[in-house]
């Protein structure tokens, strides 16, 4: 599968990975080519373990406007939106997983679709940093404790 950005992506079923449709559940055949799909689970570089895979309303899922394809060759784009918090150090806070990670994934998502996410840190403000792959621009989205998108760079 491609995301909204044209990354290519792996997605890995187990036999624990969910299907929902809205908060319906529903059989991976249920699924449509062409459908869009967030895809939550764990990342190792463009593939993704697949924990749970939900079909997107038509015209719901976020857009790649905005977002800056990965070209190999091209140079970083060097842009910042919205806000950064005041003491960002990139490398800095506690990795976080399950629903708290999920949430700050969705928000990002919606914002900046395309992007694979590889981690959600949380930084000593409370806010979350969610770490962007696979797309140029944006690399962090800044995402707060009510999970709306707050800036990215």
């Amino acid at each position: 599968m491609s995301t909204s950005a044209g990354q290519k992506v792996t997605v890995d079923e187990t036999s624990s990975t969910t299907f929902q449709n809205g908060t319906s559940s529903i059989s991976a055949s249920a699924i449509t080519t062409g459908q869009d799909v967030l895809v939550l689970g764990t990342t190792s570089g463009t593939t993704i373990t697949a924990t749970q895979v939900i079909v997107q309303p038509t015209g719901g899922s976020g857009s790649a406007a905005g977002v800056i394809s990965f070209q190999p060759g091209a140079p970083t784009a060097s842009k910042q939106v919205g806000q950064i918090p005041a003491n960002y150090s990139q490398g800095s806070g506690t990795i976080v997983s399950g629903t708290t990670a999920y949430k700050a994934t969705e928000a990002a998502l919606a914002a900046y679709a395309g992007g694979i996410v590889d981690r959600v840190v949380q930084l000593s403000n409370g806010e979350y940093e969610v770490h962007y792959i696979g797309v140029n621009w944006p690399h962090h989205i800044f995402v707060n404790q009510d999970f709306k998108v707050v800036g990215a760079n």
